[in-house]
């Protein structure tokens, strides 16, 4: 994008200092700088040039027109007119962008060619008026927000409502459409007939203005969304370890709407976890579980996809480890929702409102903040550890794995080895254990805030798994107590390392 270029009026010197703030203001700000190059007259170099042509030239290639009127009406030319006031004239003649500050003051105190500029400045356009150099540098900053607002080079209301720059009705997939319609119609009763247009659909969602779309509208419908929304794909991973390393075994990035990102990133996942098939002793079908609950896997993903920053050059990523699954988005959570409050009741605060009605509508998400509580509850009745989410560069939600490895028995009079199974939980316990450690040491190896859900989830378990032991073993809750791996626990950990080697 080209720089924006202010002319900041007003040679007179009683208004110097002013000037020279709002230039240092334009420069020095970081929003501000990111857009706006100003122009003061005194800052230009000598040259063989008249000074009138120069600043009436300044004011002919500008893009904004700032004017202080202050007191004085300042030098006169041949004809009685001001710099201040030619260069005034010529932004109107010009059809510049004006903004006109008026320094506060009696009338009696100013020219009277100054009131006489006032008046006309009045005339045309709405002016402000400034005590102090505070309320000048204020006044213009909120005037120069309005205007990159207007010209929709920044936005305040959500990104999915924004327009799609250079998009059309013709970039939409109107077949897509019409699947949306008849799933929406059976889901959630959607009041539209299938044989509505796309302007109909699309009007009834708030995603049309005019013939402009919005960005949710691309990111729904669109023949190409990536096409206009770069990072809007889906990055997909698959890792035999514990930790991202290459060469990595699997990796998919998935384009498309919004609905194919989520279908083909949950397929993804589902054929890289175990699947458990039970019997048909309950009827015709065999019943099919899959080692992390699909819904959990589902909504994890959803999540991520509706409520990203889109902003971002971030995409979503979805990797899968030997224990876990993450599932990460360039976003985070809105100030009234906390990772506490995430794990409770809590109100739906969507980022993208525009673009989750239509999640809704279509069954993918459900409304009233239940997506984590979901989660939660589905992971426990399969007997998982509970999801766990963090906000770090970004938004994660961690899906925990049910079984890892199996530990070798390791007995003094038995050499060979006997096979038992152990939680992944168990699991990461062992490879962060290292010599005798307190409790508390292991809790914060592990990343874990909850004592209750460490000693419950991951220390118990280890100690009755004897791949843990107890220093003070009789004095359980002894000040001195340390815990160490047992033989057993050691082998396990070298099980653990050749498998994630």
């Amino acid at each position: 994008m080209n720089p924006i270029r202010v002319f900041i009026s007003s040679v007179q010197r009683e208004l110097a200092a002013e000037r020279a703030a709002l230039r240092d203001f334009l420069a020095g700000d970081a929003l501000m700088r990111r857009f706006f190059v100003p122009f003061l007259f005194e800052d230009i170099p000598a040259a063989d040039r008249r000074a009138d042509h120069v600043y009436l030239d300044e004011v002919s290639a500008c893009d904004i027109y700032v004017g202080l009127f202050g007191l004085d009406y300042g030098y006169e030319d041949a004809e009685g007119v001001s710099p201040t006031q030619r260069e005034f004239e010529q932004a109107t003649r010009a059809h510049k962008h004006r903004l006109i500050f008026i320094k506060s003051a009696a009338a009696a105190s100013r020219h009277p060619k100054m009131l006489a500029l006032i008046r006309q400045a009045e005339s045309q356009l709405v002016r402000r008026r400034f005590a102090s150099t505070p309320e000048l540098v204020s006044g213009l900053y909120a005037a120069l927000i309005q205007y990159l607002e207007d010209k929709e080079l920044i936005r305040t209301g959500p990104f999915d409502a924004s327009p799609c720059p250079r998009a059309a009705l013709a970039d939409l997939d109107e077949e897509r459409m019409r699947v949306f319609i008849r799933r929406a119609r059976r889901a959630r009763n959607f009041p539209l007939p299938e044989e509505a247009t796309p302007a109909e659909l699309l009007t009834h969602l708030n995603l049309l203005d005019g013939e402009r779309i919005a960005n949710a509208a691309m990111l729904l419908f669109g023949r190409q969304p990536q096409w206009f929304l770069l990072s809007s794909e889906v990055k997909c991973a698959h890792y035999h370890g514990l930790e991202v390393a290459k060469p990595i075994p699997s990796y998919q990035v998935y384009k498309g709407t919004v609905f194919d990102l989520v279908d083909q990133a949950v397929d993804f996942v589902l054929s890289k976890i175990n699947l458990h098939v039970g019997t048909r002793e309950a009827g015709p079908e065999a019943p099919v579980e899959y080692e992390i609950p699909r819904d959990a896997v589902a909504e994890a993903i959803v999540n991520a996809v509706a409520h990203r920053d889109y902003t971002s050059a971030g995409s979503v990523q979805v990797m899968l480890f030997a224990d876990r699954l993450e599932v990460w988005n360039p976003g985070t959570l809105p100030p009234s929702l906390s990772l506490d409050k995430l794990r409770g009741p809590h109100g739906s605060v969507p980022g993208n409102p525009l673009l989750a009605e239509p999640l809704y509508l279509a069954r993918y998400i459900e409304r009233m903040g239940t997506g984590t509580g979901d989660m939660i509850r589905r992971c426990r009745e399969a007997g998982l550890a509970e999801p766990a989410f963090s906000v770090s560069d970004g938004f994660t939600t961690t899906l925990w794995r049910k079984v890892v490895a199996s530990a070798p028995e390791v007995t003094r009079e038995v050499t060979h080895e006997v096979t038992r199974e152990v939680t992944r939980e168990v699991a990461r316990v062992v490879e962060v254990m290292g010599g005798e450690m307190k409790r508390v040491e292991i809790q914060e190896a592990l990343g874990l805030s909850d004592e209750d859900s460490f000693r419950k989830v991951y220390l118990v378990p280890a100690l009755e798994a004897g791949v843990v032991e107890m220093t003070i073993p009789d004095k359980p809750r002894s000040s001195k107590q340390r815990y160490r791996l047992t033989a057993l626990g050691r082998a396990l950990r070298e099980t653990l390392a050749k498998q994630s080697g």
